[in-house]
């Protein structure tokens, strides 16, 4: 018992030093369309600390929604962070400079990789010819 209320006032102690939660941030635009009877919907805004999300949509024929959009937030160094998407049948699909890039295919395969394809090769077959034998 007596650990529990050391606790509980180590852990008022420790909340005190906590800072603040961030104050709100206001929206300066917003404006939403809701699915008419085509299945049409699009929605954007705009934060006063300049996160922009916009994105527009149909419902798919098989389930589900087909959408493109956008969106922007600043980043520590005062750039802006921006990404484009489809999202449809084959999945969300960003677009980025912020993205990593897969190297060039085809790339060259180390020798390494080479040897040991060989050789799991050369092993399958001496296992076959030993089940072969017997």
């Amino acid at each position: 018992m007596k650990t529990a209320v050391i606790l509980a006032l180590l852990a008022v102690a420790v909340a005190d030093k906590l800072p603040l939660t961030s104050p709100p941030v206001a929206i300066v635009r917003s404006s939403q369309v809701n699915p008419d009877e085509s299945g049409a919907h699009s929605s954007d805004f705009e934060a006063e600390n300049g996160i922009v999300f916009q994105f527009s949509g149909k419902e798919a024929e098989e389930g589900g929604a087909n959408m493109v959009g956008y969106f922007a937030y600043p980043q520590e160094d005062g750039s802006l962070a921006e990404v484009k998407f489809v999202a449809d049948e084959n999945g969300f699909q960003p677009e980025s400079s912020l993205l990593p890039v897969a190297p060039a295919f085809p790339h060259p395969i180390p020798q390494f990789v080479l040897d040991q394809i060989e050789f799991a090769r050369l092993e399958d077959e001496r296992k076959a010819l030993e089940s072969q034998e017997e």
